[in-house]
């Protein structure tokens, strides 16, 4: 197919959902390399990626674009060449969140540098959605959303908390200095754990470079906070059982998540190649049959439009901080992590992505009284 040939299905495509090349609209684009119609054309997400990073092409309003793209449903048109089509087939193939693989996203993403996610972050440096129902700012956010897990698991001084996938122990140095709570935080990423024990120091909490699938022992409450979007789908119900094993049988279980509307079996290849290696958005029907048998569902609560909003605060943050950060980055990575922040951004905005908070109970153990919604 010649180029012209290209351009004028592309062009046509983007029409759909009202997106121009060369448009005066803040979401429109502008093109500098012609080969981006091919390549966007035969290698969707990938190639829109890519092809950003290497600068073919541009948006002012990225996010803009992006909530377009999603709201309509552009991405459908792309097709699929044999880079995207190994990408499923081998999430079928294999386990791709094993033993074996479980620390290449700390290797990958969250050890990239702690002075990115300082940053970045909010003060507390959580890396998670924050909860804005009554907030103004990141800080006021982060802080409440903490607040809102200790309450919702009814934390109480002396508990034990095994927390799954800790990031930097902005929940464990909270839940020990505020309530008293003595918690282990497992992590796969070595900056982390540095971070998260030097900020820790003198509180009783255990930070822990560690597969959720080695810790044993017994605790109060089993907490993860945003961890479930690297376990798999192959492994929902060994993450479900971990769980069971470690948490006393008059505990509480909750979950904090970035969760999708269909159920599927691979992540997006672009996010899967450069942000979040192995990552895998659950359904509410992968995660209902996980736990099936093994917990009742408490609560399950939705504020995924807050995403949004967090998402858009960690790139201000970011645009302002990168004058003194691009010493240490390259204009590439640069380019990489506001596509990565800016389409995640959308994709909450347009609600194809939802944050849910789940609390759980064992199912095998009758508590006197339900736990009733906090928010």
């Amino acid at each position: 197919m010649a180029i012209n040939n290209f351009k004028e299905n592309v062009v046509g495509i983007l029409g759909k959902a009202g997106i121009s090349v060369g448009g005066k609209n803040s979401w429109d684009l502008k093109i500098k390399n012609e080969k981006f119609y091919e390549r966007i054309l035969m290698e969707g997400s990938l190639g829109a990626g890519e092809s950003y990073m290497d600068g073919w092409w541009d948006s002012d309003k990225l996010d803009q674009f992006f909530e377009r793209i999603f709201r309509y449903g552009i991405e459908k048109y792309a097709r699929e060449n044999w880079r995207i089509i190994w990408h499923h087939v081998k999430s079928r193939l294999f386990n791709m969140q094993s033993r074996s693989r479980v620390y290449k996203v700390g290797e990958e993403h969250y050890d990239v540098g702690n002075d990115l996610y300082k940053a970045m972050l909010d003060r507390r440096m959580l890396y998670t959605c924050g909860y804005w129902k009554n907030a103004k700012t990141l800080d006021e956010a982060q802080e409440a959303k903490l607040e809102l897990v200790c309450q919702k698991i009814g934390l109480e001084p002396g508990m034990t908390v095994l927390e799954f996938g800790c990031g930097f122990a902005s929940f464990a140095k909270y839940a020990a200095e505020k309530y008293g709570a003595k918690v282990t935080g497992l992590t796969v990423s070595k900056e982390q754990v540095k971070l998260g024990q030097e900020l820790c120091k003198g509180l009783p909490v255990d930070i822990r470079l560690e597969d959720y699938r080695n810790i044993k022992g017994k605790f109060d409450r089993v907490i993860s906070i945003g961890v479930l979007e690297h376990v798999g789908y192959k492994n929902y119900h060994t993450y479900m059982k971990q769980v069971d094993r470690t948490l006393k049988d008059d505990g509480i279980a909750f979950i904090h998540t970035i969760g999708g509307n269909q159920s599927k079996t691979a992540t997006n290849a672009w996010s899967d190649k450069y942000i979040f290696p192995n990552g895998m958005i659950p359904s509410i029907a992968q995660i209902g049959k996980a736990m099936e048998g093994l917990f009742i569902m408490e609560d399950w609560h939705n504020f995924g439009e807050d995403y949004d909003k967090t998402l858009m605060a960690w790139y201000e943050n970011f645009e302002k901080a990168w004058p003194r950060l691009k010493k240490n980055y390259s204009n590439r990575f640069y380019r990489m992590w506001r596509f990565y922040l800016l389409s995640s951004a959308a994709g909450f905005r347009c609600r194809d992505l939802q944050l849910w908070q789940i609390v759980m109970t064992k199912a095998k153990t009758r508590r006197t009284q339900p736990i009733c919604r906090i928010s």
